[in-house]
Formats: structure tokens, C-alpha cells, sequence
């Protein structure tokens, strides 16, 4: 995925977006856009447009969707939904086009890099995309084709693939991949820190947190108290890492790989809750409720129980499906800490009463009479007991007889 911020969408800020992702990405086979008069002549006057030349001269089909057939481009129109709803929506005013991009960007890596898609078997773009930077076939554009506003400047000639260079060793003789490098960074107001040209977005929430970064050729992993709270591919070069040495940062040595967790010991990984509620282990997918959608959770797997939690209070208790081998094998498994905390006060969902006097709550059902039909009611799940409210007032309290999970926690809308 790749995006820009541009003042006017015209065709040359379009095509200029599209150079620099070719640049950055390679040339594909086919694109595949709308009708927009930035694309395509076709209900102009016709010929031939700046996006059409790039594609031809380049080798590349140019496909166009049908008229008012917006779902053939569907994925870039939930995509347009996620970036309005999770970043656009929650950042205040940007200071300028440059601000607006560096924020972007940080967005896009972590959506490319660290987000698990569901549409992809929960893994990550980065994971599946491979990138197609031919040397017999280097990138033309236009040459008329020049970088303005926030685009940086591309070249028009076609690149050479440079020699590749003898690894250079530091003052001690160290070679680059060897070098692991710890530093502090304060995260700036606008959640997005950068390191070196590149970017770490980290969000408005976490400004003035004071973090410890641990860098080197493959990963930047960035800890707060100790804590881990993101681990991205690195674009350091060596040259970088030893900017980083020689501004303060201190050189560690390069550990092993952590060992899993032994057979039969409890673990904890790190995972967000999709949009339907669930959250995906080992290939299994646990319901953990429609509230928690989009929150990253500790899940805890401790023998035949699965605790989540948000790092203290425990929020749900699931069977646990998977074997101890399997759950040593988790993506980012590690030794399980305290065990969290129970919320104390009782768990309050809502239920709508059926035209015959009833509601279902876990796979119970309760009969609160005929004359409450359409209410609304609150129901307390505490003690091993349900107790149902209407309008203040208690109007039933029964024995738990089931020990299915509350998977839903709203009323569902009435249907015609």
C-alpha cells in the first residue's frame, strides 16, 4: 500500500505519486483504477493521458473498471474507511502537506508492516508482497515528469544497478551486521518519531513518553518501561547505526534468539481484536466480543484456560484449543507474567425481551413475563447468578446454569 498528500488531485500530482511508488516498489504487471479524468481520456475528448503514457511505456496494462461500478475497486474504498476511522479521525489539524505525509507514511508502514489482515489469513502485507525492480528493465518516465510539493525529486534516466560494495568494518573491526545499538528517544507531539529518515508511528496518546529503542541491520524494536510495545523491519544502513554510537547510543551485544517456552509452562502473546470480535491463535479464532474490536489485548494461555486481558485486569476467560506445543510455537510467545487481575464489578449486558416473555444470555434462557415484550432490560452477570433490571428495579434474579461465554454485550436492533 502507498499513499500521498497532494493540494489538488490533477493528473500530474496523480502521476507523480505513481512515479515515486514505482521507484519505490517496482513495476507491476497491471493497475487497475476508476475513470477518473486523471486516469483515463476514455469519456474526454480521447487520446492519450500522462497515467496511460507511464503505463505503456513501462509495459504495464491499464485496466479501468466498469461505469458506476464502484465495488470493482472495493479494497481501496475499505481502505479509504480504515485510514479515515483509525488515523484521520483521532489526529487533530496538520501543520502543513509535509506534516500531513510524515504521518501518512508512518501509517502505511505500520499498516503494511505490523498489521495481521483478515482478508490475508492474519498476516501482514509485508509478509506476502514481493517486490519487482527489474535491472533489464529500469523505470521510464516522461521527461517532462518533474517532482513538486511534497514528492521527492526522481531521476529520468534509467538507473544503473550500482557494484556491490565490500562491507565496510567499524573502528574495532566489527562488521556492520554485527552492530546492535540501544538509545532513548521522546516521542514528539504528533506520535510520529523518526529515527534516521525512518518512521515510527506511535500515536498522539503515547506524546512525551520517553522510549528505549534497540536497533540493528534487521529489526528496531521499541520498548517503553521495559515493555515492548512494537518490533518493525529496519531501513538502517550501517552508516546509521554507528550516527547512532557515535550521538550517545550505547552498542549491545547481540543476543540469542530467546528461547520458547517449555512444554507445559503458561505463555502471553500480543494480539489485536479484528472487527467481528475475534481473535486469531494458531489458526483458531476465539470470540472475545464486538466491544473490544480493534484493541490489542494480552492473551494468556495457561493450560486448558485462555485469560485476555489488557495487562492487569482480566477481561475474559475462553477454553484454550490449543496444545502446549502449539502454543510454544505462537508468533511473539513469551514466558507468562502474574496472572491478571478479575474485575471486580459484575459483568452488565443488555437484552431485548421477546414477544413471548423471554431473553437468552450465554445460551441461557430466562423468562422475565409476557408483559415486558420489547423492553429493553440490563442484565448482571455476578456470583454465579443472573440478575435482570428494568427501569431501576430488579425484576429477576436466577441461578447460572451454563458456562458458555457472554458473547454479546449490546441490544440487537429489531428486525422487520
Amino acid at each position: 500500500m502507498a499513499a500521498a498528500v497532494v493540494m489538488r488531485p490533477t493528473g500530474r500530482a496523480v502521476c507523480l505519486a505513481l512515479a515515486d511508488a514505482l521507484d519505490r516498489y517496482g513495476i507491476p504487471d497491471e493497475l487497475l483504477t476508476d475513470n477518473g479524468k486523471q486516469f483515463t481520456a476514455r469519456f474526454g475528448r480521447g487520446g492519450e493521458v500522462l497515467f496511460d503514457r507511464i503505463c505503456r511505456e513501462n509495459g504495464i496494462t491499464h485496466r479501468l473498471t466498469r461505469p458506476y461500478s464502484p465495488t470493482t475497486t472495493g479494497k481501496v474504498e475499505r481502505f479509504h474507511q480504515t485510514l479515515r476511522r483509525e488515523l484521520l479521525d483521532e489526529h487533530g489539524p496538520f501543520d502543513s502537506v509535509e506534516h500531513a505525509q510524515q504521518v501518512l507514511d508512518a501509517f502505511i508502514a505500520d499498516y503494511n508492516a505490523n498489521r495481521p489482515h483478515q482478508g490475508l489469513g492474519m498476516d501482514r502485507p509485508a509478509d506476502r508482497f514481493r517486490s519487482r525492480n527489474d535491472e533489464r528493465l529500469p523505470l521510464r518516465l516522461p521527461a517532462d515528469l518533474r517532482a513538486a510539493g511534497a514528492l521527492p525529486a526522481l531521476e529520468m534516466e534509467p538507473k544503473t544497478a550500482p557494484e556491490p560494495a565490500a562491507p565496510v568494518l567499524s573502528a574495532n573491526g566489527i562488521a556492520p551486521v554485527d552492530l546492535d545499538v540501544e538509545f532513548p528517544r521522546v516521542v514528539p507531539a504528533s506520535g510520529n518519531l523518526t529515527v534516521c529518515g525512518q518512521q515510527f508511528w506511535l500515536g498522539t496518546h503515547r506524546a512525551g513518553l520517553t522510549l528505549t529503542l534497540r536497533a540493528d541491520a534487521g529489526t528496531v524494536e521499541l520498548l517503553a518501561a521495559g515493555v515492548r510495545i512494537k518490533k518493525v523491519p529496519s531501513r538502517l544502513t550501517s552508516q546509521h547505526l554507528r550516527q547512532l554510537i557515535a550521538e550517545g547510543g550505547t552498542r549491545i551485544q547481540t543476543a540469542a534468539a530467546p528461547a520458547r517456552p517449555g512444554a507445559g509452562a503458561a505463555v502471553e502473546v500480543e494480539r489485536t481484536v479484528n472487527a467481528s470480535g475475534l481473535v486469531s491463535l494458531g489458526g483458531r479464532q476465539y470470540p472475545v466480543g464486538s466491544p473490544f474490536a480493534g484493541r490489542r489485548l494480552t492473551v494468556r494461555l495457561d493450560g486448558a484456560v485462555l485469560h485476555l486481558s489488557d495487562g492487569s485486569t482480566l477481561l475474559r476467560s475462553l477454553p484454550n484449543l490449543l496444545t502446549d506445543g502449539q502454543a510454544a510455537r505462537l508468533r511473539d510467545a513469551r514466558p507468562a507474567g502474574p496472572a491478571p487481575r478479575p474485575v471486580t464489578e459484575p459483568i452488565r449486558v443488555q437484552r431485548r425481551v421477546s414477544s413471548r416473555g423471554w431473553i437468552a444470555i450465554a445460551g441461557q434462557r430466562i423468562g422475565v413475563g409476557i408483559g415486558r415484550a420489547a423492553a429493553t432490560v440490563t442484565v448482571e452477570a455476578a456470583d454465579g447468578t443472573f440478575r435482570i433490571t428494568h427501569a431501576g428495579q430488579v425484576i429477576a434474579e436466577v441461578a447460572r446454569t451454563t458456562t458458555k461465554p457472554i458473547a454479546r454485550f449490546k441490544v440487537r436492533k429489531p428486525q422487520r
